[in-house]
């Protein structure tokens, strides 16, 4: 490869690691072409599945300001560069990785932080973004919920006597002043 080829491709990694959230360094040796449009399609707009070579990624991510893949980067090496949400790429290539034993999730980098393969997982495992605002809203409501019914207690319990005082003022109940009876 020309220097001037080398050049433009260690800028193009740069450019994909300053636009990523996160990036994921995977093994692909033994996957046919056809696993990898297959993986590529799993992972859709969430990420660019994209194979390089070690020693340019390794450059372009200096450049890039990413620390933590240099151990990652040996043997056949490709790059997951997310921009969506980092856990569905996570699973995406966990659940890929399951039927496809030729891939490998070697490390990353999540917002600058450097991951090995069981975080990866770890991050796999997490519900996506939606699902979590979703619960954290349904806490809220319940939270708020509770708080409104805990306010209003009291206001029910004082309502609920008065009205139960005055049933029994108006059956005449022992222990009720009569208002013809008062001593004056």
């Amino acid at each position: 490869m020309a220097d001037s080829d080398k050049g433009a491709v260690v800028a193009d990694i740069k450019q994909r690691f300053e636009a990523s959230n996160a990036a994921v360094v995977t093994a692909y040796t033994g996957l046919t072409v056809a696993q990898l449009k297959e993986l590529r399609r799993t992972l859709g707009e969430n990420a660019q599945y994209r194979v390089t070579k070690n020693t340019l990624t390794k450059i372009a991510a200096n450049e890039a300001g990413v620390s933590g893949l240099d151990e990652h980067l040996k043997g056949s090496t490709a790059v997951a560069f997310v921009t969506g949400d980092p856990v569905n790429v996570a699973k995406g290539l966990r659940d890929f990785a399951k039927n496809n034993p030729a891939l490998v999730i070697k490390g990353g980098v999540l917002d600058g932080k450097p991951l090995d393969a069981q975080e990866i997982i770890k991050l796999a495992d997490l519900e996506s973004r939606e699902v979590l605002l979703a619960k954290l809203a349904g806490g809220m409501k319940a939270s708020m919920a509770k708080a409104a019914a805990t306010f209003e207690a009291p206001l029910t319990k004082f309502v609920r006597t008065a009205d139960a005082l005055r049933d029994k003022v108006e059956q005449g109940g022992a222990g009720a002043p009569a208002a013809t009876d008062a001593p004056e």
